[in-house]
């Protein structure tokens, strides 16, 4: 079977990789990066560290509104598509890339497999969730990370073609947790001793297009007492410039750092004392390396780890992250929410069992 896998983003690219090396086991894989990330930190740098194959297409479609990127992308996708006469498409997750991806193929009729289906936050302001309920209704094949997921697509009307595999950044955090102790080095370029810090990640725009939110944040992680590791998103970097608050970021306690690859930030979150994000990779990231996380978010995607007991929502209020900061701690043991790191062989063994007769 000859599958175009469509990524653009680095949660995809760390997903991708568990799926690739099991695809080519018994088909042929045409690797499409859309260029949605585009710069060294937030690309190549993956590419390298998770082996995967160098894409057949890099389109190179680079940042941009969300209607010019989705366009642009769409085009160019399509091209591709014309010329390579797959029989099926697989996309993953939710971004730009996922939608143009998934509705690309559907308009010309090739089958599309979707990876990370079922996911909702159930708030339609989140472009990822208008991405992630479009790309479910053009999909043909629906591979599940959760059993909620799998009800999410039920109460929708959607039960044909839906499979629940678990999730395949288990796959890939199996495959690199070892690796990523072995060859990172981040806590001694940085300084740290384990569990005496904290990780943050900030990207998504409801933050950072907010002075306000991102004032908010800072000002609780300046009271945080442990230092703060801040990898910061080069779009962060930039609200934060045009808000005037990096110069204002307490050093003594932040640390802002350039986006780290894969394997150092697996390093730096399995050591901290907790994690802060508004990334739903992070937040289940988190969970799967047992530090509890608190999500700068009102929603999640990823509801399993808060009713697990892992993960709590503060928003953007400063003191609510601050309270978290110093006396959220979880009730329970972890649990397998996201599977036992098989997705990968499972996605590859449903789509042998359609060699000859594709869904569509």
């Amino acid at each position: 079977m000859k599958i175009v896998s469509i990524v653009g983003a680095r949660p995809q690219f760390i997903k991708c990789a568990p799926v690739s090396r099991e695809l080519r086991k018994e088909h042929e894989e045409v690797l499409v990066h859309t260029g949605q990330h585009y710069d060294h930190g937030m690309s190549e740098v993956f590419f390298e560290e998770l082996r995967i194959p160098k894409p057949d297409y890099n389109l190179g479609i680079g940042s941009g509104t969300h209607g010019h990127q989705t366009g642009a992308m769409l085009g160019a996708i399509e091209d591709v598509l014309e010329k390579e006469e797959p029989d099926i498409v697989l996309v993953y997750g939710d971004t730009n890339s996922t939608l143009a991806g998934a509705l690309a193929a559907a308009k010309l009729h090739i089958p599309v497999a979707h990876i990370e289906a079922g996911l909702r936050s159930f708030d339609r302001r989140m472009p990822e969730e208008v991405n992630r309920v479009l790309t479910d209704h053009a999909s043909d094949l629906l591979f599940c990370p959760t059993e909620t997921a799998v009800r999410n697509l039920a109460a929708e009307g959607v039960t044909e073609g839906v499979f629940l595999v678990g999730d395949v950044m288990c796959d890939a955090m199996n495959y690199n947790r070892a690796i990523a102790e072995e060859r990172s080095r981040i806590l001694e370029d940085v300084g740290l001793e384990p569990g005496g810090y904290l990780v943050v990640t900030v990207h998504r725009p409801s933050n950072t297009d907010s002075q306000e939110n991102m004032a908010a944040i800072l000002g609780a992680l300046g009271e945080a007492g442990n230092p703060v590791v801040f990898p910061v998103h080069p779009r962060t970097r930039k609200c934060l410039g045009e808000h005037g608050l990096l110069a204002e970021m307490p050093e003594n306690t932040i640390r802002a750092v350039e986006p780290l690859g894969y394997l150092d930030m697996i390093r730096l979150m399995a050591h901290a004392e907790k994690i802060l994000t508004d990334s739903g990779g992070v937040q289940k990231e988190a969970y799967m390396l047992g530090v509890p996380c608190i999500t700068l978010r009102e929603n999640t995607e990823w509801v399993e780890t808060v009713e697990a007991g892992w993960n709590v929502l503060v928003g953007a209020e400063r003191e609510k992250i601050a309270d978290a900061i110093h006396s959220f701690s979880p009730a329970s043991r972890q649990e397998g929410l996201f599977g036992s790191g098989d997705a990968s062989v499972r996605i590859r063994e449903i789509l042998t069992g359609l060699q000859g007769a594709p869904p569509g």
